[in-house]
């Protein structure tokens, strides 16, 4: 298999290479960064026949807010903290020993301008892709990206795209996402795809323009409920013996889950009043946005395992599957006026239905019904102005009719005092109900069944930002949190139940960002510190959150590679981390163990050869050195020293 990844490694290369000669794209401008990562290399593509050159620049990337910017073939140190699972950046994340299984958080953001309650297992819902994580594209010529990325024991990840404009106003791309790898344990194999088609489309007159997406995705993981608790203390011994993690005992190896989701989005808008020139002061426009979604959860298990889910309703065969169904529909108008600003006012309907095909009646008498399903209905507005160097923006919603009530606020001010300094300040206000499984959950476990009318939970931010690469990057937020819902074990039943806490929680976090450089070296520094106070330990977050790299880049062999290497350190202060449920793929309190307080080192070689990214990375190296007393979750182990490879290769046709 190792033999086989090289040559067809060496095969891609070359065939980048003879394809990038022929496009003429030269290495070193490809490498011409500014001040953000999001900022793009000013690489160009020449044509045939000396017609006029394609900029890397002309190929748009277009978020759904509608902001845009390029494709981005360079190699950073913020590319290497995202070649990963999700994509993203790990920080304040823990990954699980598996790919494609679950992640502990370690710090949280209370900033929301969601007016309903989500779907439940939030646990599996890291790697499924909300409306926010779709892109669109315009490219003058067919782009294509390939990623790769080694996983564990066997399979791998891969993550394929391919966008084209069919002409100037029309543009498509499709996408798939894959991943298959078995573990290090016992019953730990994952198998999650992600699907994603999107399209969209203007007028030449520039009136109306159209984005549509969609997206389908499965994500699958066999369950195995952690070590056992001898199987702890042999991990943590370090004996010889069992470094093979294979022949640790866990918990059970008859359970799997799977999250299942398909989403239509379309949003479209067609301007009233255009501003024809730079004389125009006033802009009208009219627009729909429809999003359909339809997902579900589902827990099977082959027998009943009842020492540490408690008595259940039948002994084998159990399946516990809750599903929503939502279809959402929102009018709005936008104007614009040189001197007011950019104003939109909106009102929306949410049609949802959540739940199970039956109604359960406990043994007490008490009735769960199978159904939470109406219709909601709301109202809203936005606002953004720029004046010199100030800008504005605020968005507000209400819910004015059904069954849930929410509402948010949320004001932001930012002044750019010149290129380098940039100063933010926000307030956020959010109000909505618990999430769907927090208020109904059913299951062929007893003890997780449940119907509550619980209140909605509040919570207040205000955040300052100061933006400066020559000083740092600074974030300060502090939340209050009224009614907050949380899972924690029932001291009756000793099972997990939802519960909802009637005390104020204080959330302050501090973060700091710099990246120090002194010739072809630089440190790298994320940092954060943050308390909560919290009267009935119910809200538990590590104290400190640090990431630090020292790293090495250069030029190699006339500029024909680019090569970064260095050292990754990341550490949390121990906390009563929580713990993982896998019935309700849901995380939940404990205060009997503390976890944390090893530093994982990675080590790395990246290097980039014309549109081509390679990483090579020895992932926690200083495993053996440090102790085997690292763990992702009570009973659930992070993962040992391994060596992993993978590459991005974008080419343009």
């Amino acid at each position: 298999m190792k033999k086989l990844i090289f040559v067809i490694l060496l095969l891609l290369l070359a065939g980048n290479l003879h394809a990038q000669r022929k496009l003429g794209i030269t290495s070193k401008a490809d490498r011409v960064l500014t001040a953000e990562d999001s900022t793009l290399a000013a690489s160009r593509v020449s044509t045939k026949n000396n017609k006029p050159k394609t900029k890397i620049e002309d190929y748009l990337i277009i978020s759904f807010k509608n902001d845009t910017t390029f494709v981005d073939t360079t190699l950073t140190i913020k590319k290497d903290y995202k070649f990963n699972y999700l994509r993203k950046d790990y920080f304040g994340l823990i990954p699980f020993s598996n790919m494609g299984q679950t992640f502990n958080t370690l710090t949280y953001d209370f900033e929301s301008t969601r007016l309903m309650p989500e779907f439940g297992a939030r646990a599996r819902h890291f790697n499924y892709m909300e409306i926010q994580d779709i892109n669109y594209y315009r490219v003058p010529t067919p782009l294509t990206e390939l990623m790769f990325k080694t996983a564990f024991e066997q399979g791998q990840l891969a993550d394929s795209f391919f966008t084209v404009n069919t002409s100037p106003q029309f543009n498509f791309s499709i996408a798939y996402k894959g991943l298959r790898s078995i573990g290090k344990y016992q019953h730990l194999l994952t198998s999650t795809g992600n699907f994603r088609f999107t399209t969209n489309y203007q007028t030449k007159n520039d009136r109306y323009y159209m984005h549509m997406h969609v997206v389908t995705q499965d994500l699958l993981n066999e369950e195995n409920g952690g070590l056992t608790e001898e199987s702890v203390q042999n991990f943590i011994s370090g004996a010889p013996e069992f470094l093979d993690r294979s022949i640790l005992e866990v918990k059970f190896e008859n359970a799997e889950s799977i999250l299942k989701g398909k989403r239509l989005f379309l949003e479209h808008e067609y301007k009233i009043i255009r501003k024809k020139d730079s004389l125009s002061k006033n802009k009208l426009c009219i627009g729909h946005m429809l999003n359909f979604e339809d997902k579900n959860f589902q827990f099977d298990q082959s027998r009943a395992e009842t020492t540490y889910f408690g008595s259940s309703f039948k002994s084998s065969g159990l399946r516990d599957r809750a599903d929503l169904r939502k279809f959402y529909n929102q009018f709005h108008v936008n104007y614009s006026n040189d001197l007011l600003g950019d104003v939109q006012f909106n009102v929306s309907s949410n049609s949802y239905n959540y739940g199970y095909d039956r109604v359960v009646v406990l043994a007490d008498g008490t009735r769960i019904s199978n159904r939470l399903k109406g219709n909601i209905y709301a109202a809203g507005g936005a606002y953004h102005k720029k004046y010199k160097g100030f800008e504005l923006e605020g968005q507000a919603g209400i819910n004015v009719a059904g069954d849930f009530d929410g509402n948010y606020l949320k004001a932001q001010a930012s002044f750019q005092l010149n290129k380098d300094f940039k100063a933010i300040a926000s307030l956020n206000h959010s109000s909505k109900a618990p999430n769907y499984n927090k208020l109904l959950y059913q299951s062929d476990y007893t003890n997780y069944n449940w119907q509550n009318s619980f209140n909605n939970t509040e919570s207040d931010q205000l955040a300052f930002q100061l933006k400066s690469n020559r000083i740092a990057n600074i974030s300060v937020d502090y939340t209050t949190i009224n009614d907050y819902t949380y899972f924690k074990e029932d001291p009756t039943t000793s099972q997990v139940r939802p519960f909802q806490s009637d005390k104020t929680i204080n959330y302050l976090r501090v973060k700091l960002q710099k990246e120090i450089k002194f010739g072809k070296f630089a440190l790298d520094n994320t940092i954060m510190y943050q308390t909560a106070q919290d009267t009935d330990t119910i809200f538990n977050v590590p104290e400190i959150i640090t990431r630090n790299t020292l790293y090495f880049s250069t030029d190699l062999f006339q500029k024909a590679l680019y090569l970064q290497t260095g050292v990754t350190l990341n550490y949390f202060t121990s906390y009563y981390m929580d713990a993982y449920n896998p019935v309700l793929a849901e995380f939940y309190v404990q205060n009997q163990e503390k976890i944390g307080g090893f530093p994982r080192l990675d080590f790395f070689i990246n290097a980039k050869i014309r549109q081509t990214r390679i990483f090579l990375k020895a992932e926690h190296f200083n495993s053996s050195a440090t102790g085997y007393d690292y763990f992702s979750g009570p009973g659930n182990p992070y993962r040992d020293f391994i060596v992993r490879f993978g590459l991005v290769w974008n080419f343009f046709l």
